[in-house]
């Protein structure tokens, strides 16, 4: 007993500040559009999004190792957990893939930043406890005013692909959807949330193994940078940035861990202006600053009445309760480019990120 309870200390002592540990999670995640695109100079898009998934797979596998974590079980979990790896990995991460063909990854990243205003737009329609209240609708409308500045709604819409803009945005709106199937159908399962996320990522490698050969023919040959840019994006964006997130939320709480979202879009900005190139007009940031007001107001909530009388341990245990990853893009099983407040089933909900990411 007492020498785990030392190398808990231990654990403890060498565990990076959580400040350090949340910048990292927001460079991981707002790179995460950078690399999409790198990643797909050299391979299809549905050959980067299985790269991903399985780099991100193998990192939670290790991490289920250490802890001696097992898959969870019952055929009735795995089938719902199936239809969470399409909507919150397989769907989005292969759309943001296609979309980066011809859009910038700066467009990519701002459009990852809308999931919460989807969210809260479904949830007033599919989720009966979660009615919006004056501050969220006006959250709501400003939002999709930085969406249409962003794009410049005002002189046509030139000069975008919108077939590629419109692939981010599905993909955007893919989580949300996601995450109110996951709060409806694996809520309470029992299981612990790296195994459910460990069992949705391999579960959305399987997807992608079945389709990429179908639409996609082997490379003739493997380009390091790109090959380089899949790995990065899988072990990091997809695998370990889960792993920071769970610390981070059982350290500082949900709402503190959350905020990473409203780095990415930045992030992800500065990072294709500056090394890729890519072009940026006023409207861009601008936009993206209204989206990220709007969004941040879509999850403003009402002040809970205080209560003091002593709590119970439930109730005193409800700020560590584990979101799943946001995929940036995010994310994550996130999206991930995962990047939005999720309605958090008790022990399982997923993100991002992610692209989320």
């Amino acid at each position: 007993m007492v020498v785990l309870m030392t190398t808990a200390a231990l654990a403890r002592t060498r565990a990076p500040d959580w400040r350090l540990r949340f910048a990292a999670l927001a460079l991981i995640w707002g790179f995460s559009f950078l690399l999409i695109k790198v990643g797909t100079d050299g391979y299809a898009p549905f050959q980067v999004t299985f790269g991903r998934l399985l780099f991100g797979t193998l990192v939670l596998a290790a991490a289920m190792a250490v802890k001696r974590e097992r898959l969870p079980r019952g055929a009735r979990t795995w089938g719902h957990l199936a239809m969470a790896a399409f909507l919150l990995n397989a769907l989005p991460f292969s759309l943001f893939a296609y979309a980066e063909l011809t859009i910038p990854s700066t467009l990519a990243g701002i459009c990852n930043a809308t999931s919460p205003l989807w969210g809260m737009a479904l949830s007033v329609v599919a989720l009966s406890e979660d009615r919006p209240t004056r501050v969220r609708v006006a959250g709501l409308g400003i939002g999709f005013l930085g969406v249409l500045t962003v794009l410049g709604a005002w002189q046509g819409f030139h000069g975008l692909d919108a077939k590629g803009t419109a692939m981010a945005l599905l993909a955007s709106l893919s989580y949300p959807i996601g995450w109110i199937y996951v709060r409806r159908t694996l809520a309470g399962t029992g299981h612990s949330h790296l195994s459910m996320t460990g069992a949705q990522l391999l579960l959305a490698m399987l997807q992608l193994a079945v389709v990429t050969p179908l639409f996609t023919s082997l490379p003739t040959h493997f380009a390091g940078v790109p090959l380089l840019a899949i790995a990065a994006l899988g072990a990091l964006g997809t695998g370990l940035a889960v792993l920071i997130q769970y610390g981070l939320v059982a350290e500082v709480g949900p709402t503190t861990a959350q905020m990473v979202t409203y780095f990415i879009p930045v992030i992800a900005t500065a990072a294709g202006v500056a090394i890729l190139g890519e072009s940026l007009s006023w409207s861009t940031p601008v936009g993206a600053a209204i989206v990220l007001a709007g969004a941040a107001l879509t999850q403003a909530r009402k002040a809970q009445p205080r209560d003091h009388t002593t709590p119970t341990p439930n109730q005193a245990d409800h700020t560590a309760r584990i979101p799943g990853p946001v995929t940036p893009t995010t994310p994550t099983p996130a999206p991930a480019n995962r990047t939005a407040r999720t309605p958090a089933p008790t022990n399982h909900a997923t993100p991002p990120p992610g692209p989320t990411n």
